[in-house]
């Protein structure tokens, strides 16, 4: 109101002295009335003749005035002051109609002057708050908001929050500061943090309390690390050892949930007992030597002495003097005969068996097994155009093999290339990607799947069906052998890729792949722990692999290792979850390997189960990916419209469901979806609207802006996390909508969507929310599966896999698809050839570039002499 004040205005006298006209030395003020007490206005101004009050345009009458006058010691000009009060009622009577105001005019022999407004107003203070602060129970280190909007009030009231009757003070305690709003907010909570919270307001009228709001800090217990196991119960023989734990790391406080598992885990041991050594039988006695002695001989064999056994006592050689007719020097008798032809037949042996491991050797290179062929295989493939293709005749081009064997030894070679020699690949049976030949072939693959309801109905059979969702809108099934295949779920991104050889020959396995909704399936998650990916379920469990399936499915982690440590988690057949694999640390074993990319994850694991990937932040840095989609009504029969946010992990199935539920409700899509990165800073997501024409539309909403709060999206188990915008149209004919919307994190970045929406037109879903790598059949069962054929991938892991010349193998090959920091797990299996083309088949099926992985198999073999230009053929 005083920034609305007129200044001090002179009207002086036609002639008179400017120095001469009256100026304040106190002008009125503004004020309040409190209650029925009347206030005082007064003024002061020299010279002055006559000084008088106007209220509101009204001269207050002579006699309301109390004047006084003096004189001024330093100029000896005549001073007035002059006084008037002002009750309530004076100013009731305009209430509603303006504010009331009074003015002083003072007049000298030279002209008058008008000092500044002073505004008089009713000071109140209603007593119920417009919005309150509500008891919570949060857990520790979580991010607390606790709402006050005082009461109406004039002069407008200030607020201050009590902690357990005592000043909440944010100068003394950085964890505490007090938004414009009046909002108190506790970046993080602690345990000390645990009171009653209550908002007070106040002004000059009266002071209000809020109702008193409970907040309880609690700590979620967290396992200890395990102890060392204990020695073997038993000094000899089978017995067990137990490790423990305690739920101390942290206690579970004020009601947190206590830890969930097994505080000890036992194990079966194994102390091999000790054997005392004992002597065998003596041998017979030798024939008399020159020098008059014959003697014999035994061994401590009848048992060896082991596991810390004591050794046989006692001489092992005994000699003795031989009677004097045998001292004579003889001829070899018939033993020594005997001797020299057994060794003469060993020597024999020794050759025959030599020659027939080169002639296996020889053979196993020479080619390729031939119980399974494709005339497909023969054009979907690798096809030179450099090259001159062999004749159809070729009999050795009929005759090549697929190596289905199962393996069991694991590569031996060395990870470092070797300077021994020029660097040359072997290529057997001519080059690597040479013409397979033209003639007819026949291909034996599993059966085909099978239908749904027979699938459904034979898992429901199984115990492990219960834990496994309803329906196959989010699964895949099929029948596979030894051929191997694929399970997609489309258009979330999720599939199992079942690798040749992975099922044992004369093996046929019903496998299923499903996405579950994280209603379905309970994963416990404590400290900053949060779910980055969907939960999916591949089975049945307990189905034998020779081969490592290979699991894709999204992620929303931007990860990087000094923010994020991320595990993969599986469920036991008890329920519980637990860490199989650190990401960037040593595997502790080698059943499961993870590669994580920007967008995907691929899982290697030779045991099918329930799979999910967690991540722990280690520093507020640490973000995830949020994908923000606007949804509205397409159509709007009343004035009210809704303008739904979806805030949603950035994955293809959680996308995938709210489309879904969005056509149920008649929803379409307003722009294209965004993606914001979601720090763990403990603070909450905000959403508000601008920039809408207020002629046209009004917002229904009481705040300035809504918020999801951190925990709620920091978890990742609350899939659908939304905030609703309802507006009013002003008028039926209004069809079109233009604003703003806002989104982003208190302290962080933010996203903006600019709507630009006609109401009256149906809008359809558009077609990139269908992504064209997603189409085709759920489950893709032998050659079919796979972009590479299968001959041609046979011949390259036959050719790759033996250690080459300064690394011109698998090394070179994974080096060159940008897979070489993952040698060490290639190296751990059979072939570490199979393993990167696998790999390449779960990133790249079914869009693939084959004459990509072409071009980088003919690199590997540049070194052989030849220069490949190979091309993806027809299928």
């Amino acid at each position: 109101a005083g920034a609305q004040q007129s200044a001090t205005v002179a009207n002086p006298v036609s002639g008179a002295s400017p120095d001469l006209l009256p100026h304040f030395q106190l002008e009125p003020e503004d004020v309040y009335i409190v209650k029925n007490k009347a206030v005082s206005l007064a003024c002061r101004a020299t010279p002055a003749t006559q000084i008088y009050f106007k209220c509101n345009g009204e001269w207050v009458h002579q006699g309301d005035h109390v004047t006084q006058q003096s004189t001024d010691r330093g100029t000896g000009l005549p001073v007035m002051e002059v006084r008037i009060e002002v009750t309530r009622q004076q100013v009731e009577k305009i209430f509603g109609l303006e504010e009331y105001w009074c003015q002083c005019v003072a007049w000298s022999s030279s002209g008058t002057t008008k000092s500044q407004k002073a505004f008089v107003r009713i000071a109140y203070l209603r007593k119920n708050f417009e919005q309150e602060p509500m008891a919570r129970e949060v857990s520790i280190e979580q991010g607390i908001v606790l709402p006050c909007r005082p009461p109406e009030g004039i002069p407008p009231a200030e607020v201050e929050w009590l902690r357990n009757e005592e000043l909440v003070d944010p100068a003394l305690d950085a964890n505490v500061y007090v938004t414009p709003e009046h909002s108190l907010v506790l970046r993080q909570a602690r345990l000390a943090d645990t009171a009653n919270y209550t908002c007070v307001a106040k002004n000059i009228v009266a002071r209000r309390r809020s109702t008193s709001a409970a907040i309880t800090v609690y700590v979620n217990g967290g396992w200890s690390t395990w102890t060392q196991w204990s020695g073997c119960s038993t000094s000899c023989g089978r017995g067990w050892q137990k490790r423990s734990r305690t739920c101390t790391n942290p206690t579970p406080l004020n009601g947190g949930a206590f830890c969930e598992g097994q505080n000890v885990q036992k194990t079966a041991c194994t102390t091999l007992c000790p054997v005392d050594g004992a002597w065998s039988e003596w041998s017979k006695w030798s024939v008399c030597g020159a020098e008059c002695t014959h003697w014999r001989s035994r061994e401590c064999s009848e048992p060896a002495p082991r596991n810390g056994g004591r050794d046989c006592h006692g001489p092992e050689l005994d000699t003795r003097n031989c009677t004097s007719e045998l001292c004579s020097h003889v001829a070899p008798g018939a033993e020594d005969v005997a001797l020299y032809v057994g060794l003469v037949a060993v020597a024999v042996c020794l050759v025959l068996l030599l020659l027939v491991g080169v002639l296996v050797y020889c053979r196993k290179k020479g080619g390729l097994d031939a119980d399974v062929a494709d005339s497909s295989i023969l054009t979907a493939g690798f096809q030179p155009v450099s090259i001159k293709p062999s004749k159809a005749d070729n009999p050795s081009l009929l005759t090549i093999q697929p190596d289905l064997s199962t393996t069991t030894m694991t590569y031996q070679g060395s990870l470092c290339p070797r300077q021994d020699g020029p660097a040359k690949l072997q290529l057997p049976n001519g080059h690597l990607l040479s013409p397979l030949g033209a003639g007819r072939h026949t291909l034996h693959h599993s059966s085909p799947a099978a239908e749904g309801a027979d699938f459904v109905a034979r898992l429901s059979t199984q115990s492990y069906f219960r834990s496994l969702p309803r329906g196959t809108t989010n699964m895949a099934y099929g029948t596979f052998n030894f051929l191997g295949g694929r399970l997609m779920i489309p258009n979330t991104g999720i599939s199992l890729l079942i690798p040749p050889d992975a099922i044992p020959r004369g093996k046929i396995y019903e496998v299923y792949l499903t996405l579950h909704k994280q209603e379905e399936v309970r994963l416990p998650l404590a400290g900053c722990q949060t779910l980055l990916s969907p939960i999916v379920s591949c089975g049945p469990p307990g189905v034998l692999l020779t081969r490592p399936a290979i699991l894709a499915m999204g992620h929303c982690v931007e990860a990087s290792a000094e923010n994020w440590s991320i595990r993969l988690k599986k469920q036991s057949c008890e329920g519980t979850w637990e860490d199989v694999l650190q990401l960037g640390a040593e595997p502790c074993t080698e059943l499961y390997y993870c590669q994580l990319e920007a967008q995907a994850c691929y899982v290697f694991t030779e045991q099918l189960g329930r799979f999910a990937l967690v991540g722990e932040s280690l520093s507020m840095a640490a973000s995830k990916r949020l994908k923000l989609v606007l949804f509205a009504p397409a159509a709007c029969p009343s004035l009210e419209y809704n303008i739904r946010v979806y805030c949603l992990s950035d994955t293809q199935d959680v996308l995938k469901e709210v489309i879904q539920l969005e056509k149920q409700l008649g929803g379409q899509l307003i722009g294209a979806p965004r993606v914001l990165h979601f720090k763990d800073s403990y603070h909450n997501l905000r959403l508000s609207i601008h920039d809408m024409p207020s002629s046209l539309w009004k917002s229904k909403l009481l705040a300035s802006y809504q918020e999801i709060p951190f925990y709620h999206i920091w978890s990742g188990l609350q899939p659908f996390l939304h905030c609703t915008f309802t507006l009013e149209r002003l008028s039926p004919s209004t069809c079109e909508l233009a604003c703003k919307i806002w989104v982003w994190q208190v302290e962080g970045d933010g996203q903006s969507f600019t709507v630009n929406f006609n109401i009256a037109k149906d809008t359809r879903f558009s077609d990139w929310l269908v992504p064209d790598s997603e189409v085709g059949a759920p489950a893709l069962v032998g050659p079919s599966a796979f972009k590479i054929p299968f001959l041609i991938r046979q011949k390259i892991i036959s050719s790759l896999d033996p250690p080459g010349t300064r690394g011109a193998d698998w090394r070179t090959l994974a080096q060159k698809l940008n897979l070489d920091s993952h040698l060490s797990f290639f190296a751990s299996k059979p072939s570490p050839t199979a393993m990167i083309l696998n790999l390449w088949e779960a990133q790249h099926f079914p869009n693939g570039n084959l004459s990509q992985l072409a071009t980088a198999v003919a690199e590997v073999g540049k070194q052989d002499g030849a220069l490949f230009a190979v091309s993806e053929a027809e299928c």
